[in-house]
Parts: structure tokens; sequence; C-alpha cells
């Protein structure tokens, strides 16, 4: 499932292409992906100018010039394919290589600025929903999120609060997207990791039992979440395989990563010593240092 830097990656790709650009013609070509598609669909598409296209925690949302926002999910292996002046292009490709089979080409935008935007989903776990704007704050899909991670809003304050009390691991407080929109399982296991804390540990811990103040430990886990973040955007978000940019090439924070799916190495943190060690948590593989990890 793809977090928050691979659908970021894939908005700046798609941003080209559509934003500013009118949807000349629109094509769904079955009746449903995740859920059905709804009966004016085609109709509220067709004819608009996309005004501005964002993301909202995992969703991409295109700003309709009719008021409208076409919110989109990529599910478990959507893609998008950028067909222009002979060019084929896959922003933000991830975790599983691009389907060639047209068979899986399920949404197709026929963009003014002369580009085709292809929606490719073999499981089609994806889905694609229309909602005017004034009635975005009741959508179920949306209702609930939590701050961005990357906004202004989001400081050491709000994690603390929001984990207060809390009796659930840190771990399973960082997935919940109620507390934080946007974090998946590999994120959270490198932002623990760079901020030296143990997933088993109590979320409740990163505010004070009195004041609900936030912690050393929420500055941490703060700091540390804009720095994965903000390193795996540039890098043009993580991927276990075949995670590509808008240009075709690979992106590299996979690399980077310190303590996911390393298990059995060595600790990257200096003068630590440990070695990675894997558990399930919540369902979940953990990847952690016992070590430094407190």
């Amino acid at each position: 499932m793809p977090e928050l830097p691979e659908v970021e990656t894939v908005r700046r790709g798609l941003q080209p292409a559509m934003e500013g650009s009118k949807i000349l013609k629109a094509e769904a070509r079955r009746k449903d992906l995740r859920f059905p598609f709804q009966k004016d669909f085609i109709a509220r598409l067709e004819g608009q100018t996309v005004t501005g296209l964002g993301r909202r925690a995992k969703y991409l949302m295109a700003d309709l010039g009719s008021g409208d926002v076409l919110l989109m999910h990529l599910g478990m292996s959507g893609s998008f394919r950028v067909l222009e002046g002979g060019a084929n292009k896959t922003p933000g490709q991830f975790h599983h290589p691009r389907s060639d089979e047209r068979a899986h080409d399920h949404v197709v935008f026929h963009m003014s600025s002369g580009a085709v935007v292809v929606f490719n989903d073999p499981r089609r776990f994806g889905y694609m929903k229309i909602i005017a704007r004034n009635a975005l704050e009741d959508e179920p899909l949306l209702k609930g999120l939590g701050p961005e991670p990357l906004g202004n809003e989001f400081d050491a304050a709000m994690l603390a609060q929001a984990c207060a009390n809390k009796k659930t691991s840190l771990k399973a407080a960082l997935l919940d997207q109620r507390v934080v929109a946007g974090l998946g399982n590999i994120y959270v296991c490198e932002v623990l990791f760079r901020a030296h804390l143990s997933p088993r540990r109590l979320a409740a811990t990163l505010a004070a039992k009195k004041t609900a103040e936030p912690t050393d430990h929420a500055k941490r886990v703060v700091s540390s979440i804009h720095a994965v973040l903000n390193q795996a955007i540039k890098a043009g978000g993580s991927s276990i395989s075949d995670h590509r940019l808008t240009s075709g090439e690979l992106g590299y924070f996979q690399h980077s990563f310190k303590v996911y799916d390393r298990e059995g190495e060595a600790c990257q943190t200096a003068g630590c010593g440990g070695i990675v060690r894997r558990f399930v948590q919540n369902g979940r593989s953990t990847f952690w240092c016992p070590k430094c990890q407190k």
C-alpha cells in the first residue's frame, strides 16, 4: 500500500499534465474498481478544468472548476501512466512493477494539455469518487483523518495531545490515521529508529502525565517524521521492487532504510553494535534495533 511520499511523488508527476488543463474526454472502461463508479462519474468530469491537484493523507485530490473534487486512491497496485508527445511516463511507480496489460487500463483522462493520463490497476483495490467540495468534511473516506505530518499545524504538542492516555504501542499510534495521516509501516519503522524509541513503548509516554505537555520523546518523533518524509519525497518515494519517478528513473529512498527489511544486519547507529531484529506487531512486520531503541 502506498504511503505519503509515494502518493506525493505521483501528485508531482501528474501536476504538469493535469493542473490547469481541461478534461476533454474521460473513459471508465469498467463499472467499478474497488467501489462502483458513480452513475454520473463521466458527466461530472468531462469539460471540467483541473484547477489544482493536491493530496490529503494517501489520497490524490483533483479540484475541478465545477466545485467538485475528484478523490483518487491508488490501492495496492494502481499506477498512472502519462502519454505525451510520444513519451510514456509513469509518475511514482511503486511496490509492484507497473502492469503492461492494457486490459488493466481502467480510467483514461484526455487532457487539453495534450496529455493522456491512464490509471492502470490489476488488483482493482484503487478507487475514484467525485465529491462536492462543500461536502468534503462529511465524506466518510476523509472524515476523522488526523493532521498532515508535514503540515504547519503538526508539532510535538499536537502529537502528544493525540497520544495522551493511549494504551496502545507507539508504533500502533503512529499507524493510526486518526493520530497522524499518511504514515504506513515502512516509514513508522524508520521514524522510530531515528528517534531511538522502541516500537513497543507506550504511546502515552509522548505526553507528560499531569500536564499532557509534549515530552522529549514527542519532539524526537516529530523531528524524525519530518526528516524521513522529506528525504523520501526528495528521493521519489520508497519501494520494495520498482518505484519510478516521472522521468522513469528509480526512486532510491529504499537504499536509505536504516532498519526496514534489514533483519540480521548491524545497526547503523554509530557505536551501537546492535543487530536489527524483526517481530510481528499488530499483524505487521516491525524492524528495530533492541539495543539503541529504548
